[in-house]
């Protein structure tokens, strides 16, 4: 099938906040992904609740991010290869699949009272490897669907799927998880059904031929990707600072049991209202950043957020009470939706079209960084305290986004740039070798 450019029936609609649904590709992998993340939320409550259940260690919370990381790892360079050399159409149908077998396995192993620690390390290896694939594969697709100029806005919709999700999946997996005939084990069957309807979506995508194809070891692939982003300055920057931002920071979702239940002495419910409070601000952030994720005040507002971001966790480790938690959850959601939106959409306009699955999977790398950093942040919260270890996540959030402006600076980069999009086009980047 020949690949699609973003056509919106006549009218572009630039500038309005939904305008690329208007395309009827996008629609059907926006609503696929719609379901697969009401899934996936659900599913990260509910290991943290059963992994509080059955060890009630802080540090078994950090490992179980840890395995989920670490097949992360593993997973998303080849997931990036994958997305640049497959149809991607069937690496999202894999990767579902994936993602619903790891959600009924697990509902299944604790209605049948047979749930093990080990089990639960199992599925987060299963939905980390299936998340590796997902990820470079959807965002790329997501330029073939609706083109250059709605990329912007077309992150940003993805984005809002994603947190629109945490809204209400955490409150109604927390609320069922909590209803004695249903429990977690039922939750996750819930979950798991969820990620069927998103594999029915994904069926009815168009199967786009990848822009190329070869049949060469693929670690030679990922290997030219890297060699792609190193030979870039500006995409460079741009990755290293995503990676440290979002390994530390984004480790908050990490914890939210252990302050909620552990700090704060309250109930399950309220580890789903403190997500709520998050999702609600991440909503909240979605049209202004929809509407000028395509101009020049992109890369200033992702600038802006991600100091935001790192501020907000710093700030959460102060909160005296669920009340204030909430408020800056809130917070903090506003500038990850932007933060996400706006790296992600830069990333992808400064990326070939040979290449852009590769460059997204070591975009995404930076959540199995937060996966890996999740277990020694774990054992350091136990040593010095879990309010006194956001601090630090926080801290080294705000330190990488100071760097990254600075050495954007020294590079004389402008904080608003109509042209920063192209800027990978420099003579060291057009001599880097081609896949």
């Amino acid at each position: 099938m020949s690949k699609i450019t973003g056509r919106t029936d006549g009218q572009s609609g630039k500038g309005e906040a939904f305008s690329s649904l208007r395309v009827p590709e996008y629609k059907v992998l926006w609503w696929g992904g719609l379901f697969s993340f009401m899934a996936v939320q659900m599913q990260f409550l509910l290991r943290s609740l059963l992994a509080w259940d059955l060890t009630e260690s802080e540090a078994s919370l950090g490992q179980v991010y840890l395995f989920f990381g670490l097949s992360m790892l593993i997973a998303t360079p080849l997931g990036g290869v994958a997305a640049d050399r497959l149809p991607k159409r069937a690496v999202l149908i894999g990767s579902q699949v994936l993602i619903a077998t790891a959600a009924m396995g697990m509902g299944l192993a604790v209605v049948t009272g047979r749930e093990t620690f080990w089990m639960l390390l199992l599925a987060a290896v299963a939905q980390g490897s299936a998340f590796g694939f997902f990820g470079p594969a959807r965002t790329a697709f997501t330029r073939d669907l609706v083109g250059r100029e709605q990329l912007g806005n077309a992150i940003s919709l993805s984005m809002l799927s994603m947190n629109g999700t945490r809204i209400f999946a955490p409150s109604i997996a927390g609320a069922l998880a909590g209803v004695a005939f249903i429990g977690i084990g039922k939750t996750y069957l819930i979950a798991g059904a969820f990620s069927v309807i998103s594999l029915l979506a994904m069926l009815r995508l168009p199967n786009i031929a990848p822009a190329a194809s070869t049949k060469r070891n693929p670690f030679l692939d990922i290997a030219d990707g890297v060699r792609y982003v190193a030979a870039r300055p500006p995409l460079r920057r741009l990755v290293l600072s995503s990676l440290f931002v979002i390994m530390f920071a984004f480790n908050y979702v990490a914890f939210m049991p252990a302050l909620i239940e552990g700090e704060f002495g309250l109930g399950e419910g309220s580890v789903g209202l403190m997500s709520t409070a998050s999702a609600i601000g991440a909503v909240a952030a979605f049209a202004p950043v929809a509407r000028r994720a395509d101009s020049p005040v992109a890369r200033l507002m992702m600038i802006c957020s991600g100091f935001g971001f790192g501020i907000g966790v710093m700030l959460l480790g102060l909160a005296p009470n669920l009340a204030v938690a909430m408020l800056i959850t809130a917070g903090i959601g506003v500038m990850t939706n932007a933060y996400q939106s706006l790296s992600n959409t830069l990333a992808l306009a400064m990326s070939d079209e040979t290449h852009q699955g590769r460059v997204q999977s070591l975009m995404q790398l930076s959540f199995a960084g937060f996966g890996m950093a999740a277990a020694p942040l774990g054992i350091l919260a136990e040593a010095i305290g879990l309010r006194q270890t956001l601090g630090v996540m926080g801290l080294v959030a705000v330190a990488s986004m100071g760097a990254y402006v600075l050495l954007e600076q020294l590079a004389g980069q402008g904080l608003r740039d109509p042209a920063y999009s192209h800027a990978a086009q420099s003579p060291t980047a057009q001599s880097a070798p081609a896949a």
